[in-house]
């Protein structure tokens, strides 16, 4: 029983938990990028996006990934480093005078490309034929006829291919278009000695060959990627 003259006892207060914070893409993040659209500087740049962006961008890449639920692509693991290096090659576009966050920024350009790779797999799923609907002795005969076909086809396909590179070599290339594309004919020359076929394991290979930097690959192979699909549309145009 308490007596009349005790004081009561005070009350204790509880401590109030500090809540940690769950965000991985943070205002020194948010700088880095800034500084890196800013700077002219290559050291400056391979810098920070080493130390800061490329780890931000792997992170934010894989949260949309399960956040909008693309897990059910059928090539998602290829789909998502593809995207990485994606982001790279437009880390220069970002323009931080136009009001937008790099977060915000980078979120919805990151959220689109995998809408559009979803998009574009349906509407293969929809142009394709159900096989199982076809009676066996047509699928007999349309999978030999269709075996050999494209066997020769990609034969004149790869020849050509390997005729018009020769003709990009006598052309007037920078030294680094010309490392790059000697790197590509490396590989192509060499299929066998390529232990993983995905973008990322070629992405290694080449900077490997160059000695240059992911950005530095990534420009050049875009210039080659420009001649190959006019070399792309000719041959599916019959012209070659």
């Amino acid at each position: 029983m308490i007596e009349k003259n005790q004081a009561p006892k005070p009350k204790r207060r509880r401590r109030s938990r500090s809540k940690k914070s769950n965000r991985y893409f943070t205002k020194v993040h948010e700088d880095a990028i800034v500084r890196y659209c800013q700077t002219d500087s290559r050291a400056e740049k391979s810098q920070l996006y080493g130390e800061f962006i490329c780890p931000v961008f792997n992170e934010l890449v894989d949260k949309i990934v399960f956040t909008f639920r693309f897990t059910s692509l059928p090539n998602i693991d290829e789909l998502r480093e593809e995207c990485k290096i994606w982001l790279t090659t437009i880390l220069d576009k970002y323009n931080p005078g136009k009001g937008s966050t790099a977060f915000s920024y980078f979120s919805v350009v990151t959220k689109n490309w995998f809408i559009a790779k979803s998009k574009r797999q349906q509407k293969r799923i929809m142009r394709e034929i159900d096989f199982a609907d076809v009676s066996y002795r047509d699928q007999r005969e349309y999978l030999s006829y269709d075996h050999d076909f494209h066997e020769t086809e990609d034969q004149e396909f790869y020849t050509c291919l390997f005729t018009e590179i020769n003709r990009w070599e006598a052309m007037e290339l920078k030294d680094s278009e010309r490392k790059v594309l000697d790197a590509v004919k490396v590989l192509l020359d060499n299929p066998d000695q390529i232990e993983i076929f995905n973008k990322k394991a070629i992405y290694l290979y080449l900077r490997e060959i160059t000695g240059m930097n992911t950005k530095q690959v990534v420009r050049n192979l875009n210039k080659l990627r420009i001649r190959y699909r006019d070399f792309k549309v000719k041959w599916n145009k019959g012209d070659i």
